[in-house]
């Protein structure tokens, strides 16, 4: 039995994509969550063997969501949904160690294919995200530089963001005004835009 835990922000996209797997055989939709950073305590309450996280999760993104699953339950395969729009995430969710990485223009026989091979242990790639990832520019910033700009996406000051990543106020605020020259923004804002566009965070 596949065990299968369902993550989106929309609830009718969630919720269809759940009934859908869910009249699979051998699939069982253990959990829907539609946050980020609910993705860890129901999938360690429900133990999945796959996780389909969107992308694009509120509170926390999916790719950052996947990161934090794999350190905490490292036998759960992980397929990322994306949007077309959004190549370079690829390069990032690839470094998380995620099995699958469907776009959301997929159709539900490939949804399902994919949700299977992963489970195996099989690597599932879009061939359309990959060819446009070999595209799409370097992403700029350092490992510091995204750890930072995710938080500051998540609403997060400097203040906090100094204390969540145990650097100097003066660090982070130096780090951001460097950001925002690498990724050719004005403001925080638009390097938070500018940066989720390119899937660099």
């Amino acid at each position: 039995m596949i065990r299968v835990l369902v993550a989106d922000g929309l609830r009718l996209t969630r919720e269809a994509l759940s009934a859908v797997l869910a009249s699979e055989p051998g699939v069982h939709v253990v959990a829907q969550v539609p946050r980020g950073d609910d993705v860890v305590p129901s999938a360690l309450r429900t133990r999945p063997n796959v996780a389909l996280l969107d992308a694009n999760l509120p509170g926390l993104d999916g790719i950052s969501a996947a990161a934090q699953l794999k350190a905490a339950l490292p036998a759960c395969r992980i397929i990322i949904v994306t949007s077309p729009d959004r190549p370079g995430a690829l390069r990032t969710a690839l470094k998380t160690g995620v099995e699958g990485f469907v776009s959301k223009g997929a159709s539900v026989r490939e949804l399902t294919d994919t949700v299977r091979t992963a489970a195996r242990g099989e690597r599932v790639l879009d061939p359309q995200i990959v060819a446009d990832a070999l595209h799409a520019p370097d992403n700029p910033l350092s490992e510091r530089d995204i750890a930072i700009l995710r938080l500051a996406a998540q609403g997060r000051t400097p203040q906090e963001i100094a204390g969540t990543l145990h650097l100097s106020p003066g660090t982070v605020r130096n780090n951001l005004a460097a950001i925002n020259r690498k990724t050719g923004a004005r403001n925080r804002i638009e390097a938070i835009r500018t940066a989720a566009t390119h899937g660099w965070i």
